[in-house]
């Protein structure tokens, strides 16, 4: 439960905690993230947490140290798995050369054009398929029998095979 100026009942030692730890937590957090900014914000994470706990005050300040450890700790893990995943992604988006693009995106192009050549039942059913729907959800939107949604998506494959080998052959 909340009081009117946001200070949860039951922590009226909040005040005087903080007071008195806040300059510790960050600097514990500091240590671990070295940057004093990111040390404050992760003291507030912790001053949050034990504002909801039941840890006594007379435990606080040893609470509080590991909580900002554990807190910096877990931002730092999550900051790097970040940057790793922006670090692959910019390296994949650079090394996509545009020749690559160019033909990427004519093979989609000759797949969808196949495609629109197949009969309406074979794409769709080819669609669903690859969209991973279940044969028997593509019975069902379908119409057919759950045994032949087989058979229709193979024949299908087939088909829009023989397209894409027909036109590239005569392109």
């Amino acid at each position: 439960m909340v009081e009117g100026d946001g200070v949860p009942v039951g922590r009226e030692d909040l005040e005087q905690v903080f007071r008195s730890a806040y300059p510790h937590v960050v600097a514990v957090a500091a240590r671990v993230l070295g940057a004093r900014d990111e040390a404050e914000d992760i003291a507030q994470e912790v001053f949050l947490a034990f504002a909801r706990s039941s840890v006594p005050a007379g435990e606080a300040p040893g609470w509080l140290s590991v909580a900002a450890a554990h807190t910096a700790l877990n931002h730092l893990r999550s900051s790097r798995r970040r940057a790793s995943r922006e670090e692959r992604a910019e390296q994949a988006t650079q090394e996509e050369d545009v020749a690559d693009t160019i033909v990427r995106r004519d093979e989609r192009r000759r797949v969808r054009v196949a495609l629109a050549r197949l009969p309406r039942r074979q794409a769709v059913a080819l669609v669903l398929r690859h969209s991973g729907l279940s044969y028997a959800e593509i019975a069902a939107a379908l119409e057919l029998s759950p045994g032949s949604v087989g058979t229709t998506v193979r024949r299908a494959e087939s088909a829009l095979r023989e397209e894409l080998n027909r036109h590239a052959s005569s392109g």
